[in-house]
């Protein structure tokens, strides 16, 4: 009879425990495998079907709205440094102008942000943040040649500065996560 208690509080102790665990692996989003193997298959179509290269932003003018500027533009993207920044850039996620992946880019965002680029004209304290960020960043400015991309990021530094006040470390920061040329990283215009 004493055994049998015991089985039964035992059994009592852990249907519970059973039931929590079924509902939990039934209900909880996506497993950290699953969403890796998201992200890798995002970071394998981007690196092998980037149709961007070094051409001028006059090139972005001539593109469809809808088509999106994809890939790498002088090294192969490598999937650590891209998984980098995509998690730094989610720290900016509040501001929309910000890409949230710099190889997967809309032309109506590039347009956007080379219309800024025009548009906006800096004080001369503004200008000295651009200036010190420039001399911060990574690639030396926002890219590592003046191609499409200098002038899209160029744009939004310049943004940034206007209406979010950012100082020279964040729009360096921002530079550095948005870095699209590919490789391991860059250091002030050569490629590591």
């Amino acid at each position: 009879m004493k055994i049998k208690i015991i089985k039964t509080l035992a059994l009592i102790g852990i249907l519970p425990i059973l039931i929590i665990f079924g509902f939990l692996t039934l209900y909880l989003p996506q497993t950290s495998s699953e969403h890796v193997e998201i992200k890798n298959e995002k970071f394998l179509y981007l690196s092998s079907n980037g149709n961007v290269f070094c051409f001028g932003p006059e090139r972005i003018y001539s593109m469809s709205d809808d088509e999106l500027l994809q890939g790498s533009c002088c090294d192969e993207m490598v999937l650590h440094r891209y998984e980098e920044q995509i998690e730094g850039l989610k720290k900016y996620s509040h501001i929309s102008a910000i890409p949230s992946d710099p190889y997967n880019i809309s032309v109506n965002q590039a347009k956007e942000l080379l219309n800024f680029d025009k548009n906006i004209v800096l004080t001369p304290l503004e200008q000295e943040t651009y200036n010190e960020a420039m001399k911060m960043s990574d690639e030396g400015g926002p890219c590592c040649c003046m191609c499409w991309r200098w002038y899209v990021y160029e744009g939004l530094a310049k943004y940034l500065i206007r209406e979010y006040k950012f100082n020279a470390q964040q729009v360096a920061e921002v530079w550095n996560l948005s870095d699209g040329c590919g490789g391991e990283g860059h250091a002030t215009g050569v490629h590591a």
